[in-house]
């Protein structure tokens, strides 16, 4: 058997499960012994990754090195991260492991290119704005984006840790509206650069699929390239 795509997860559990649920959905398997193994370690005690960056403490990294210790252990032959603001220490995390992992930033800006898209909308945590993740490889490859207001940005960071405590109904509808209020051009995207979003936008996501980009599916597709390129 292959080595399996390890996932490094519980940032958060729910994001976690969208992942595993997306290498499925991508998997072209036709029973159970065609997909793709995977081995997540989901072990939501990380520190908060956002407080952490404004707080300037490395305390994420600490824990996401021990528990990379036991993806390592194990048989996978890549492992992937389902949360962009955790991508921070992503060189940090690379140099405590001889696995390959996979960033999901850099997956991403490589599809915008290979899709030739001209414009994102950045929908992230705060943290992953200001530490210009994205913006930084955007810029270098010459892609246009723009990243929300203030206000609306303390909106989104709301809505995401409202999502986490469970209140995902209205969370929903209050994201839904600070999507609307966005007009965008053809060739011009929703780049979904955290990985609640996917889950609070699924519905609108459903009906305009064409005006999104979804990081994590991104990344899961790069992982399953890369187990079958094995």
């Amino acid at each position: 058997m292959k080595p399996a795509i390890g996932i490094l997860g519980g940032m958060g559990p729910q994001a976690t499960v969208d992942t595993i649920n997306k290498v499925i959905k991508n998997t072209p398997a036709h029973c159970d012994q065609e997909h793709i193994p995977t081995i997540t370690v989901s072990i939501p005690d990380i520190p908060d990754r956002t407080e952490s960056i404004f707080l300037q403490n490395n305390k994420p990294l600490e824990k996401m090195v021990a528990y990379l210790k036991i993806l390592e252990s194990t048989h996978v032959g890549c492992i992937i991260i389902p949360c962009n603001t955790a991508h921070f220490w992503f060189d940090d995390l690379q140099k405590n492991t001889s696995i390959k992992m996979i960033s999901i930033i850099e997956s991403t800006i490589e599809y915008l290119k290979s899709t030739h898209t001209k414009k994102v909308y950045i929908l992230a945590t705060s943290a992953t704005i200001y530490t210009r993740l994205y913006q930084s490889k955007l810029e270098e490859n010459h892609i246009e984006y723009e990243i929300p207001c203030e206000e609306t940005q303390r909106k989104i960071m709301e809505n995401i840790y409202n999502y986490k405590a469970g209140n995902q109904i209205q969370v929903k509808q209050d994201m839904n509206k600070l999507i609307q209020q966005y007009s965008i051009s053809q060739g011009e995207k929703f780049l979904l650069a955290c990985t609640e979003i996917p889950l609070i936008l699924e519905d609108i996501i459903l009906k305009k699929p064409n005006s999104f980009i979804d990081a994590t599916d991104i990344l899961v597709k790069t992982a399953i390239q890369f187990y079958q390129n094995q």
